[in-house]
């Protein structure tokens, strides 16, 4: 049984992400050095210095403490977080924020930014939220975080400092937009059209919920539009990720015998990619 009330830590190359994720319980996936929370859960305490919120959807795990989390900025003097979600709930936040305010006395501050699919939001120099739809409840969205580099182009990669200079004075284009996807938060879903998205299948971490393994949980993977392990297997097969991280487990589910299944189920090589968010890392970078 997966042990609750703790964030979980992992090191991924040169990113930490930490979070809590079980079904039904709370979601919260944070990746400090992005500025990011994937959702906000019940707002734990680690989280609240993040500037930026990304709900995936309204559903109660996902976004119940979005009304302390603004609240609490607010209280330590910290300026007001920067809340994306999908349209259709930011009036419902609006509102809920209004009642607070009058609940508690002062309304909770906050920057709310309504996403569509295919949208994206400047989170920082040269860094980018990109939204997308998922399958799982009305407008519900994924997110990718994605590095937006400017590229020398490759005619141009030889010539001294000053010509380059001169040429980018006269107003030639000399250079091409790279888009590095970092990190893909899928929130809860089924399968969908996301799945084919370039930044969804090349982004470098890709945070993926499946909250279902045993065989007889099909038909409730299904009502809920959850991915269950026998379907999220084979489109990870497909995907070129280097770290696929999987959240929002089941209490049903043991966290030993779902590492055996990805083992016994994936390739050695894409076994190895994967972990859970909730199990210690096998080792610690020195």
């Amino acid at each position: 049984m997966v042990k609750s009330r703790f964030l979980a830590r992992h090191e991924v190359d040169s990113l930490e992400i930490i979070g809590y994720s079980v079904a039904g319980e709370e979601t919260v996936v944070a990746v400090p050095a992005l500025d990011v929370c994937f959702d906000i859960g019940k707002a734990p305490d680690p989280v609240l210095s993040i500037n930026h919120v990304l709900l995936s959807h309204g559903h109660m795990d996902h976004a119940a403490g979005i009304a302390y989390y603004c609240s609490q900025r607010d209280f330590r003097e910290m300026m007001a977080g920067t809340v994306l979600l999908p349209k259709n709930l930011v009036g419902t936040l609006e509102q809920l924020l209004d009642c607070w305010g009058r609940f508690d006395g002062t309304r909770p501050p906050a920057h709310i930014i309504p996403m569509e699919p295919g949208q994206e939001y400047q989170l920082r120099r040269n860094l980018y939220a990109f939204a997308f739809a998922t399958n799982h409840c009305a407008q519900s969205l994924g997110y990718t975080i994605i590095e937006r580099r400017q590229k020398l182009k490759k005619e141009y990669l030889d010539l001294p400092g000053p010509e380059i200079a001169r040429l980018r004075k006269s107003g030639k284009p000399i250079t091409y937009t790279m888009n590095l996807p970092l990190v893909t938060y899928l929130g809860d879903t089924t399968s969908g059209a996301f799945e084919n998205l370039a930044c969804v299948r090349y982004s470098k971490v890709l945070i993926a919920e499946c909250t279902f393994f045993d065989s007889a949980h099909h038909d409730r993977a299904r009502a809920g539009k959850h991915y269950h392990f026998d379907d999220l297997s084979k489109i990870l097969a497909e995907m070129d990720n280097e770290h696929i991280i999987l959240t929002h487990l089941s209490r049903r589910t043991d966290l030993a015998e779902a590492r055996k299944m990805v083992q016994k189920v994936l390739s050695p090589e894409l076994a190895q990619r994967v972990r859970f968010l909730m199990e210690k890392p096998a080792f610690k970078k020195k």
